[in-house]
């Protein structure tokens, strides 16, 4: 294996690799001030993902690691295609696992998602309905008027805390300086409206953006820094109005080959083209879902699973793990129906009923 790998896809945790990488390229060195944010640790969507241990996706030495690798090194967004169930998405939870980086924000990306969806949201609404509550307590002196959002006595009314109505999306929360990169999985990108993949270039490439309802408060006394709601559900302060990254996050996008990406977006990442798991990484997803053994006691729906699949059509490898955990809860009591019903499970997406 390579010495300069940071990722080495084995499935072994080292949080203390990510921190001997060389400095960042002078044109990807963000470098700002460092917030006090405690990044949780990794939730169950991790668990999920890699079951009771890690799954190694990429064979050692592979062309995968080098340019995982080199998304790490250069600190560019890593831009995975691939069929469904081919691993794509369960490769940021391996990296976040790997390395140690805790919880990966995840950005589902439907065809409606805008770029301000992944960077903030603002509850207006919200902050009005609670100024107008505030000024019926107030008995209708006035409330938020003239004070900066303060009552007759001085005391901060809730609607003035602007910050209470403010919630960093996944992108926005991976770009806050935390000392070490946050994992943002934006999942799925060619589902996106043909705008989406454009409006993320400039984020990207500069690692900030602004919340314009922080930057017109900002020269209010007290309003400099406000704390805001972030996607893990903790507070996080922002200053002026403006989020900038100290350490560019790890940022996995991924493609079901649906659409093609326009050319400054492809400059801008790590192109890595994700075959299915066959073969070792296809034993380890299997046995980190059913334990020690579990790929050679299943070898004949591993072997059925691979088979089928010469034969034409997609054939995700969620189908192989449905089909086992089937076999496996009613092994001795319904024999004659799992041969069926693992063929069913395992039948041909493209190929199924409409």
């Amino acid at each position: 294996m390579s010495e300069w790998f940071i990722y080495r896809g084995t499935g072994d945790p080292d949080p203390e690799r990510i921190d001997r990488r060389p400095a960042p390229p002078p044109w990807r060195d963000f470098g700002a001030p460092p917030i006090d944010y405690r990044v949780p640790e990794a939730d169950s969507a991790t668990t999920r993902r890699l079951g009771t241990r890690a799954v190694p996706l990429a064979v050692p030495g592979s062309e995968a690691l080098r340019l995982i690798n080199a998304a790490l090194y250069l600190r560019r967004p890593l831009l995975i295609t691939g069929e469904p169930g081919s691993g794509k998405s369960t490769l940021a939870h391996d990296l976040a696992f790997e390395l140690g980086l805790g919880r990966v924000l995840q950005w589902p990306v439907v065809s409606r998602s805008e770029l301000r969806d992944g960077l903030y949201s603002y509850d207006a609404i919200g902050r009005l309905q609670d100024a107008q509550l505030a000024r019926l307590e107030d008995g209708g002196n006035g409330g938020n008027g003239g004070n900066g959002g303060c009552g007759p006595a001085g005391g901060p009314h809730p609607a003035g805390d602007i910050g209470r109505y403010l919630r960093l999306g996944p992108l926005g929360t991976a770009l806050l300086a935390a000392e070490r990169p946050r994992v943002l999985l934006i999942d799925e990108l060619d589902k996106s409206d043909i705008d989406l993949p454009n409006d993320l270039l400039n984020v990207l490439e500069e690692g900030e953006f602004t919340l314009p309802e922080l930057e017109r408060v900002a020269d209010r006394p007290g309003q400099q820094t406000v704390q805001v709601l972030t996607d893990d559900g903790l507070r996080a302060p922002v200053t002026g109005g403006r989020v900038r990254c100290r350490a560019f996050p790890v940022v996995v996008m991924t493609s079901n080959r649906e659409r093609d990406f326009p050319a400054p977006l492809l400059r801008r990442c790590i192109h890595l083209d994700l075959a299915a798991p066959r073969d070792e990484r296809l034993a380890a997803m299997v046995q980190a879902h059913f334990g020690a053994g579990s790929y050679d006691e299943y070898i004949g729906l591993v072997d059925r699973f691979v088979r089928t699949e010469a034969d034409g059509g997609v054939r995700p490898t969620d189908q192989l793990l449905n089909a086992i955990y089937l076999v496996q809860h009613t092994a001795g009591r319904h024999p004659a129906d799992q041969e069926a019903v693992a063929d069913l499970l395992m039948r041909p997406l493209d190929n199924g009923p409409r």
